[in-house]
């Protein structure tokens, strides 16, 4: 049995290696089934040509990673190869909260809901037939959306799992700016330590994915995979893209002090965010030692009572504070921003954007609200809008809050951009200019004209 486990081009400034594909594929392989990984994105293949690729493989099936910003381009991918008579699998966050209008928007034979190690390898090994795998669902399995499903089952321990297929990953074919033009080297290896998140933002699909609980890697784990990706693939900066990296200190000092006790010498950062309640002084030290030089943190909105709506679960003095206290270690801070939240208004997007210019962050990135499947948003206004599978993820908005508009949304957005990369602060000026290389000057001229409103580039 031979799968081909891809992702769709799509339209993405940040281009990383595919992990969730990375662990399919090593965890078939050591269950004895042939794998190859082509990823669409990466080598910016369309459609045709992504297609005459997969069938060149010869492979019984092809697994397809499925995010909601790239839906429709999945949907082509499968028709496509359906229509060269290949079975179509698909997994992802997507697929697990809408497994139904997935499988009959693509003409796929399958979906597999939640994490699909042990689905898939299940399904492959029956000769694609499914005798009742867990998480696995054909058409004829499910009536309608509102049919319930259950997720596949889960490795509980996470170093089970082999290493990501990094053969198959390579991180030097990936560009030098994968997660924005913060990085200092290249190539970059990117990183899961945990699998979960405990909390409940109301935006977000992770804990309804995960069941709002983490699981742990070794660091003993970790640190092997750091030390394969240096001698390996020569890997000179590390990405942690955990939804939780520091959410137990004990976990993330372990790793920072196995960095330090073997010598390893490698920058790394935290590009996804960690949340600010769950840092402190001891914590930052360690990390800043052992090579960290930038973290995000997921901030959405200053203003206090959106905060408690979002159940983001933190306030606005712990956000001030870790700002504060990675400065103090040496680390670069920046923040994400979410416009368009329910509740938002004229003046808590003012806010917003004051708190952005008036703290000492080298990075912000001011986003519109993405309405995803398994949020706790997506059930709420289940029926009051229609998703819009075609629009830009992150920048244009679908859900309006009452007394804004759309083009007050968008013109919020580039008035971010404009408002706190061009205020006059030399010490951060100073900051950034350390950090620049050559081959970031491309994409910052790209992010530039991406925050023009969309309105605007959709008229040319």
């Amino acid at each position: 049995m031979k799968i081909v486990l891809t992702r769709p081009n799509f339209k993405a400034d940040m281009v990383m290696p595919v992990i969730g594909l990375g662990y399919l594929s090593s965890f078939l392989k050591l269950n004895g089934i042939e794998t190859r990984v082509i990823d669409g994105l990466a080598e910016r293949c369309d459609i045709q040509e992504l297609v005459e690729r997969i069938v060149a493989e010869r492979p019984d099936a092809v697994g397809i990673h499925c995010f909601t910003c790239f839906y429709k381009e999945v949907i082509a991918l499968s028709k496509a190869l359906k229509g060269r008579g290949i079975p179509c699998i698909i997994g992802g966050p997507h697929p697990t909260f809408l497994p139904y209008r997935t499988l009959i928007d693509s003409g796929a034979d399958y979906v597999v809901c939640g994490e699909g190690e042990k689905a898939l390898t299940a399904l492959l090994k029956n000769g694609l037939i499914n005798n009742g795998i867990r998480g696995v669902y054909s058409p004829g399995d499910l009536k309608s959306e509102a049919d319930p499903f259950m997720k596949a089952e889960v490795i509980e321990n996470l170093d089970d799992i082999p290493f990501p297929d990094w053969e198959e990953l390579d991180p030097c074919r990936y560009p030098r700016v994968p997660h924005g033009f913060l990085t200092r080297d290249h190539p970059v290896g990117r990183i899961m330590t945990t699998r979960g998140c405990p909390y409940h933002c109301v935006f977000c699909g992770s804990p309804k994915f995960y069941d709002s609980r983490l699981r742990y890697r070794s660091a003993e784990n970790v640190i092997g995979e750091i030390r394969y990706l240096m001698e390996r693939f020569k890997a000179r900066e590390i990405h942690f893209f955990d939804d939780n990296l520091t959410f137990d200190k004990e976990h993330i000092m372990e790793i920072c002090r196995l960095i330090i006790k073997n010598g390893i010498k490698i920058r790394w950062c935290v590009p996804d965010g960690i949340r600010a309640d769950r840092v402190d002084e001891e914590m930052l030290r360690a990390m800043k030692e052992s090579g960290c030089y930038y973290v995000l943190l997921g901030i959405e909105s200053a203003d206090p009572e959106m905060l408690k709506d979002m159940k983001k679960g933190e306030t606005i003095e712990q956000m001030r504070r870790a700002i504060r206290l990675c400065d103090k270690a040496g680390i670069n801070v920046g923040g994400t921003f979410i416009f368009g939240l329910p509740g938002e208004t004229k003046n808590s997007i003012d806010m917003t954007i004051r708190f952005a210019r008036s703290e000492p962050l080298i990075k912000a990135d001011f986003l519109i609200l993405d309405v995803l499947p398994g949020s706790e948003l997506w059930d709420r206004f289940s029926g009051k809008f229609e998703p819009d599978w075609d629009k830009g993820s992150y920048r244009e908005p679908e859900l309006i809050p009452e007394g804004l508009s759309r083009e007050e949304l968008l013109r919020a957005r580039s008035e971010a951009f404009r408002r706190f990369y061009f205020r006059i602060r030399p010490r951060i000026f100073i900051k950034i200019l350390r950090m620049l290389r050559p081959y970031h000057i491309k994409f910052i001229f790209k992010k530039i004209l991406e925050y023009r409103p969309v309105r605007d580039l959709k008229n040319g």
